[in-house]
Parts: C-alpha cells; sequence; structure tokens
C-alpha cells in the first residue's frame, strides 16, 4: 500500500509539472531500456532549451539517477497506477520501447499526444509481436529497411492509416560497434555466452538451459549464462538451479540483466535460439552464433498474411549456424564463420542514430 501510494505521489507530481516542462516525456519498463534512451536524452538537452520528463517503472533504472537542470524523473509502478497516468498523459510527445498501446491496459491519453515507438531490437515487427502491436502509434523509428517495408505492409493489408515514419538507426548496436575490442581478452580458452530468448520454446523454457551449459563447460570453455529478463520472471526457479549448481565453477559466469555489454565483447561465440540478440552481437562485433534448432518465436500466429520473411529467419545461417544441443562438437565451433555480413544493409545510421534521433525530435518539437 506505501509503494502504491509513493507511485501516486509521483504521477501527481508529474502531472502538476507546468506544461512546458512535460512536453517531451519518455517511458521507460526499466534499467535494460535506459541505454536506448540516454543518447537521446543526453542530445535532446545539449542542444535545445527543452525540459525531458523520464517516467521509469524500474526502481533501480540508471535513469533516475541521471542529473540535469532540464531533466525529471519519476517512479511509477507497471500497473493501475501506470495505466492510470497514461490514460491523463498530457505532453506533446511521448516516446516508449514498450509496444501494443492501445491494445491491452496501456492506453493513449484522452488528450493529444504524439506517440512515438523507439525499436528496442532488431527483430522483424509481424511474427516476434503481437498482430496489431504498433497500430496506435503515430511515428515508428525504424532500425533498419526491413522496418519500413513491414509497418507500410502491415498499413495496406489491414487498411491502417498510415503513420509517420523515420529511418533512425539503433543505438545498442551503435554502442556494441563503439566499445568494440580490437583482440580476445584471454586466450588461453574459448568463452561461450548463451543467451536465448523468452517464451514457451525457448531453450531455457524448454529446459536446455542447463545442457547447454554443462556440454560447453565439459569443452574446458569459459561460459556465461545471459538469459533474458523476461525469462528471469517466469522462470526463476529453472534459472536458479543452473546458477547454484555451477557457481562454484570459475570458468561459469552469471550475467543478470542485459544492460551491460561485458560479455559481448569478452566472448568468442554466442548460442542462441530465437533472440534479437544474435543480430545485435553478429552485426556488431563479427563474431559467430550458433542457433539451436527450435520452433519460431511467434507471437503472431497470422504473421505469414504479410509476405515477408522475417530478418530472424533470413540472416540466421548468414551469420552463424543452426544446430541442436546433441550436435554441438568443438570442431563445430571452430569452424564457425566471422564476419559474414555487412551491418549497413540492414540497419540505419550505423555510429550515427542518436545524432539523427534528437535532430528528427527536435524537428517535430519545433512544427508544434
Amino acid at each position: 500500500m506505501l509503494k502504491t501510494l509513493k507511485y501516486i505521489l509521483q504521477a501527481n507530481k508529474f502531472l502538476h509539472l507546468p506544461k512546458v516542462m512535460r512536453r517531451v516525456v519518455f517511458y521507460s519498463e526499466g534499467k535494460n531500456y535506459w541505454p536506448l534512451f540516454k543518447g537521446l536524452i543526453i542530445g535532446i538537452l545539449d542542444q535545445s532549451d527543452l525540459n525531458v520528463c523520464y517516467i521509469t517503472s524500474g526502481n533501480d533504472d540508471p535513469g533516475l539517477e541521471f542529473s540535469d537542470n532540464h531533466f525529471k524523473s519519476f517512479l511509477i509502478d507497471e500497473s493501475y497506477v501506470r495505466n492510470w497516468l497514461f490514460e491523463n498523459m498530457q505532453a506533446e510527445m511521448m516516446i516508449m520501447t514498450m509496444p501494443d498501446l492501445n491494445n491491452y491496459q496501456v492506453k493513449r491519453s484522452k488528450y493529444p499526444v504524439h506517440y512515438i515507438y523507439l525499436q528496442h531490437n532488431l527483430l522483424s515487427l509481424h511474427m516476434s509481436y503481437r498482430q496489431g502491436a504498433f497500430d496506435w502509434f503515430d511515428t515508428v523509428f525504424c532500425a533498419g529497411p526491413h522496418h519500413v517495408n513491414e509497418i507500410r505492409c502491415l498499413e495496406e493489408k489491414y487498411n491502417l492509416p498510415q503513420k509517420k515514419i523515420f529511418e533512425h538507426g539503433y543505438a545498442r548496436l551503435d554502442s556494441i560497434i563503439k566499445h568494440k575490442q580490437p583482440t580476445k581478452v584471454d586466450r588461453d580458452y574459448k568463452h561461450a555466452l548463451f543467451a536465448p530468448s523468452w517464451g514457451h520454446n525457448a531453450a531455457i523454457e524448454m529446459g536446455l538451459g542447463d545442457q547447454v551449459v554443462e556440454k560447453l563447460l565439459s569443452f574446458g570453455y569459459k561460459v556465461t549464462f545471459r538469459p533474458h529478463p523476461e525469462t528471469l520472471k517466469s522462470s526463476a526457479k529453472i534459472i536458479n538451479q543452473i546458477v547454484s549448481k555451477h557457481t562454484e565453477n570459475n570458468m561459469f559466469l552469471y550475467e543478470k540483466g542485459v544492460s551491460s555489454l561485458d560479455s559481448f565483447h569478452q566472448s568468442d561465440f554466442m548460442i542462441s535460439d530465437w533472440s534479437g540478440a544474435a543480430l545485435e552481437y553478429s552485426f556488431g562485433l563479427e563474431k559467430p552464433v550458433i542457433f539451436l534448432d527450435l520452433p519460431k518465436k511467434i507471437n503472431n500466429p497470422i504473421y505469414k498474411e504479410i509476405d515477408i520473411i522475417p530478418l530472424e529467419v533470413s540472416v540466421r545461417e548468414d551469420i552463424g549456424i543452426v544446430t541442436s544441443v546433441d550436435q554441438i562438437t568443438t570442431s563445430l565451433i571452430n569452424s564457425l564463420p566471422y564476419g559474414q555480413v555487412n551491418p549497413e544493409e540492414y540497419v540505419f545510421n550505423i555510429g550515427k542514430s542518436d545524432f539523427y534521433g534528437v535532430k528528427y525530435i527536435l524537428g517535430m518539437i519545433e512544427d508544434y
């Protein structure tokens, strides 16, 4: 009850700000999304006299610690208070990475607000997201040409109003490339990053997590276990069993959360299933991926009504190998392909997504 009261007070504090102080609002589901927002927020503050509001549902979100005279942050829940605040939102622009606006609990405001969707991965928009996930946004920031094509095809297929589309890029990929390490950290052994997706057909949920970790450790490899945040919520017992079993092994590392990219840079290859992290890993670092041969991650059962092969389907054999856990061997790992794709073919504005994103946002605010 005390927490709920705290969230209500935070929401009211935001709503009672002078209108000029809440023209641009960001909403974050938690700490893992701060790296996607940070560059845009800093750019807006550096290049204008606008005030920025940052609303988050994560009490450990680094955005709560960020400080600037024109920046205010607010902590709310991810249920009743948030849903009420969204319905009563008064702002000119709201930028968020959470899809499904207006389809479930989180509704558009009863006041005029321009909603911008910011991509939080490189996956295609019609298979791994629910039907209608982007229908209620006014502008969609697209990470690459595939997103532009998919949005327009969805609009045409379902007779939807055309949204504004911005060829943005992807800040997380920019960060991966920027901090790329030229040499391997330790040459005494291979370092595997096990980073699967989430969902009932994903590796951990299907009971393959410990089998993968055991096999890699048996090869004498260092292993970083990096489950998806949603898996941490839904399959905590399975994860805790894996971590407890191997916690005394100094060749086993557990990475809780996906905001850090240390394991990307320190590892030699990744094992995944249908995770968007695999595309970031390959495109950003030119390192190979072993894709476990598991059922597709399908959150939209009618995705084939859009006659486009999802990027995560079309590119996987160009950036790695598809196989079962049983077929993973040291010889297969030693034969993995490196640097097979040019990321500029798939992603806009490599290294400059924040620059162009800020420019677009400030241009839209000026139009208001």
